[in-house]
């Protein structure tokens, strides 16, 4: 019998089933912290790139204006967003610094071997670990639209400069 086969018949279905049903309810409870945290830093953002794209769905043709609102508007909205993810950023490392100073202590007063102290000092700092990642992808959520409202200005640019082509092909071929 293959390895995988010995491994599928000894996995319980119910302890399985369990087990995803515990991630499930813990992580949407860490989602929408995450979630919370990112909004309250990235709501102008988000906010300004959802009225680009409603713009952009209604199926009219961007006009000048509206590029050059674009263009001037973006990167305001980055660097107040760059600057909520290092915010963010510090406070995933005081979170980690004090998961370690709880770590560190529970380890110490611990009693046993080695990985009997390793053991209660895992889960007496599993809630600082827990904030730890929290802020971890609190940060990775932000420098994703960080990097996506890069992406909307560099084709802003890209159609600007298509444009400004196009009007002086049209231009020279008046004269």
């Amino acid at each position: 019998m293959a390895q995988s086969e010995v491994m599928a018949k000894s996995i319980s279905t119910d302890r399985l089933n369990e087990c995803l049903e515990r991630a499930e309810c813990n992580s949407s409870a860490i989602d929408n912290m995450v979630n919370r945290i990112v909004k309250t830093y990235c709501k102008p953002l988000d906010d300004y790139m959802q009225q680009i794209d409603d713009i952009l769905k209604s199926g009219q043709e961007v006009s000048d204006e509206e590029l050059d609102d674009f263009a001037l508007n973006i990167p305001s909205l980055i660097y107040f967003a760059s600057e909520a993810q290092e915010a963010v950023g510090i406070r995933e490392d005081v979170a980690r610094a004090i998961r370690a100073e709880v770590f560190n202590i529970a380890r110490q007063h611990a009693k046993g071997t080695v990985a009997d102290k390793d053991s209660v000092a895992d889960l007496t700092s599993q809630h600082e670990l827990v904030a730890t990642v929290v802020y971890q992808r609190a940060y990775k959520k932000i420098r994703s639209r960080i990097d996506a409202a890069y992406e909307m200005l560099n084709s802003i640019k890209k159609v600007m400069s298509r444009r400004i082509a196009s009007y002086g092909i049209t231009e020279s071929d008046r004269l």
